[in-house]
């Protein structure tokens, strides 16, 4: 009787193994083989990255906050009703308000803070730069100037070698900040300040005009004294003439931060015509604010009549400057309740802690990278091996190496 089974195991025995296959314990197999090279190239990399990382200088983060104003205008306060919904934030951008902690971010990012602070500090020298421009770049890197949009904080932060400098630099920043505010409106209740500040000078300079003129007429004409209800006229109509000037003055001053719509503005523009109403029951329906007020000459002796119209003058602008001085007023408490634009919520202070590098994190994450390479290279090292041991794979690489050639 034939035996067939020892030949079956004799031609199982004699195949080859499959190729191509290489499983999970195939590079545990060769992790083992190359234990020794993985173990020191690891321990060697993990050795030159804490040498490098010690060598590394600290660095440290100084941080100032500042708490920017609110705005109150009118237009602010029907803005608060709305709370913090997308509604409030698509109407301000409707009716043309603007963040003021975005508009602060870029005013401390400008050059003229940035600039005084290099040459303050001398930090050319340190960032040891040639132009101001690169100068400029290196300390913007060294810095940052965000806005909390939830709390509303602007928060300053200053990286530097030296802690006690970093602290210095941070809180600089809000000193020369405060002097490019110093000649800015930079709030809504600032910006009307300045307004009516410069229709204020205009309109002293215009009733000191006036005023001299009619002390000229005086003198010149000799009439001190007119008829009591010609003169009570002139001075009503110059009166209201004067408040139409002041109450278009106070509408343009509001329509730089309101709409149209707004209910103060729609009652100012309702005020104006009032005013002119009157002004035209008693100077005529063809008086304007900018008209000439007409006086009988009958009523009036010829003589007096270019004392008359100094006299208007000066009425006229007596009224303009007291009620646009009212204006100023309001504007300047306005100002005054919305506190200073750089009121500072913390002040910086030497950090005691390093903010850079973080050494422990930077030596195991190169640990672990020269771990995983030192397998890759194993495992690649073993595979070239294996395909020069193969015939066939001997063959195509050396035609690589021909063809490489």
């Amino acid at each position: 009787m034939i035996q067939t089974e020892p030949i079956e195991d004799a031609h199982h025995s004699s195949l080859p193994e499959p190729a191509g296959e290489f499983d999970a314990l195939d590079l545990l197999i060769v992790m083992a083989r190359h234990k020794r090279f993985i173990l020191r190239f690891t321990l060697g990399a993990a050795v030159v990255a804490a040498v490098i990382v010690l060598l590394i200088p600290n660095r440290y983060t100084a941080t100032t906050i500042i708490l920017p104003p609110a705005q109150s205008s009118v237009s602010s306060a029907m803005l608060s009703q709305l709370g913090s919904s997308p509604l409030a934030a698509y109407a301000g951008a409707a009716m043309g308000i603007k963040s003021s902690g975005d508009m602060y971010v870029s005013l401390l990012r400008s050059r003229t803070v940035e600039d005084a602070l290099i040459q303050r500090f001398g930090l050319m020298a340190r960032y040891r730069k040639k132009t101001m421009v690169d100068t400029r770049l290196a300390f913007e890197k060294r810095s940052t100037v965000t806005f909390g949009a939830k709390d509303g904080l602007v928060r300053i932060t200053v990286e530097d070698y030296d802690p006690k400098l970093a602290a210095d630099i941070a809180n600089t920043y809000v000193e020369e900040f405060r002097k490019l505010t110093s000649n800015l409106a930079v709030t809504e209740a600032a910006q009307r300040r300045l307004f009516f500040q410069q229709q204020l000078l205009e309109a002293r300079g215009k009733l000191s005009a006036a005023e001299e003129a009619m002390k000229n007429t005086e003198q010149s004409t000799g009439v001190l004294q007119i008829d009591s209800q010609a003169k009570s006229l002139i001075e009503t109509a110059a009166v209201l003439r004067g408040q139409v000037v002041a109450k278009e003055v106070q509408i343009q001053g509001m329509r730089s931060f309101a709409t149209e719509d707004n209910p103060e503005l729609v009652l100012a523009r309702q005020q104006l015509a009032a005013l002119q109403a009157q002004l035209s029951k008693i100077a005529g329906a063809g008086q304007s604010s900018d008209s000439d007020l007409l006086v009988p000459r009958g009523r009036v002796p010829e003589a007096g009549m270019e004392y008359i119209r100094k006299l208007r003058d000066v009425k006229y602008y007596e009224t303009i400057t007291e009620l646009i001085a009212k204006q100023f007023e309001m504007a300047q408490l306005d100002e005054a309740r919305q506190g200073s634009v750089t009121q500072v919520a913390d002040v910086a202070v030497p950090p005691d802690k390093k903010s850079f590098p973080p050494r422990a994190i930077i030596v195991v994450l190169i640990t672990l990278l020269a771990f995983f390479a030192s397998c890759v290279f194993s495992a690649i090292s073993d595979g070239y091996q294996r395909m020069n041991q193969n015939p066939a794979d001997r063959r195509r690489l050396e035609a690589l190496r021909a063809a490489l050639r």
